[in-house]
């Protein structure tokens, strides 16, 4: 198999792993802020649930250093691509510009 063709179908996983990171941590921070509302919705203590608050805190913090774990793999892999001989910008697309549709075609076409 050709070499850009493999390092463009593991760059299209890098980008959807970095995607699903970021949404991860996107959610986790809405999460936050609707229970932060809800307290207060509730006319609760500030100490009520503080223990709920100090896990998503720590699940925070966990998927913080997941997202620099993965610009780390992003950072490596492009060394990798470099020691392959593969030295054109590839013409990947980012997921998330793309609607359900073209990502399935592109997963299809890759396969």
């Amino acid at each position: 198999m050709e070499k850009a063709f493999v390092a463009r179908k593991v760059a299209s996983k890098l980008f959807e792993t970095e995607a699903a990171v970021d949404g991860a941590l996107a959610e986790a921070a809405e999460l936050m802020s609707v229970m932060l509302a809800a307290r207060k919705d509730v006319n609760t203590s500030l100490v009520f649930a503080d223990d709920c608050q100090v896990k998503l805190m720590e699940a925070m913090k966990a998927l913080s250093e997941a997202r620099t774990a993965m610009v780390g793999v992003h950072n490596e892999l492009n060394e990798a691509k470099l020691r392959l001989g593969i030295r054109t910008t590839m013409d990947v697309i980012k997921p998330s510009l793309l609607t359900e549709g073209e990502k399935a075609a592109l997963l299809r076409d890759a396969s």
